[in-house]
C-alpha cells in the first residue's frame, strides 16, 4: 500500500511563537481577537511580532502565522466561542499549545470538533475537585457559614 502525503498540510510550529503573536495583540489592545476575529491590521501586528521573534527563519514565521490565523478562524465556530466565554482565559494556553501541533490543512483549517475535544481534555486535566485536600487540612464549619 502506497503512502500518500497531503501537500496542503502545514508543519508544526513552536507554541512560544503563537504565544508571542497573542501577546503582541494584547499589548496593542486587541486581545479579543479570538472572539471578534482578525482584520488586516491584527494580522499585520501578528506578522511583525513573528518576524522579530523568528528573525531570518521565514519558514518558521510562515508556519506560525498560518497556524495563528487558522486558530482565530476556528474560534469563530459556535462551540469554541462558547467554551471561551464559559472558561475565560484558561482556554488560551491550551488552545495555543494545541494549535501549534494539531493537524492543520491550509485549505480547510483546523477541525473545530477536534480542537474543542483537545482543549476540553486539556482543561479537564487541570481541574481539582473540591473534595481533594491535602491530609490534615480541614475547613471549619463556622468559616463556611460566614461566607
Amino acid at each position: 500500500m502506497a503512502t500518500t502525503f497531503d501537500l496542503s498540510d502545514m508543519p508544526a510550529a513552536d507554541a512560544g511563537d503563537l504565544a508571542a503573536a497573542m501577546r503582541a495583540l494584547i499589548e496593542h489592545g486587541r486581545g479579543l481577537v479570538l472572539l471578534n476575529g482578525a482584520d488586516a491590521s491584527d494580522l499585520d501586528i501578528v506578522e511583525a511580532a513573528l518576524r522579530s521573534r523568528c528573525h531570518a527563519d521565514a519558514q518558521r514565521t510562515y508556519a506560525a502565522f498560518v497556524r495563528f490565523r487558522h486558530l482565530v478562524e476556528v474560534f469563530g465556530s459556535r462551540r469554541l466561542r462558547q467554551l471561551f466565554l464559559d472558561k475565560g482565559l484558561a482556554v488560551m494556553a491550551p488552545a495555543l499549545a494545541i494549535a501549534a501541533t494539531q493537524r492543520l490543512n491550509t485549505r480547510r483549517g483546523f477541525n473545530p470538533q477536534q480542537m474543542l475535544t483537545a482543549i476540553s481534555a486539556a482543561l479537564a486535566s487541570n481541574v481539582e475537585t473540591l473534595g481533594s485536600r491535602p491530609a490534615g487540612v480541614e475547613i471549619a464549619p463556622a468559616r463556611l457559614r460566614a461566607a
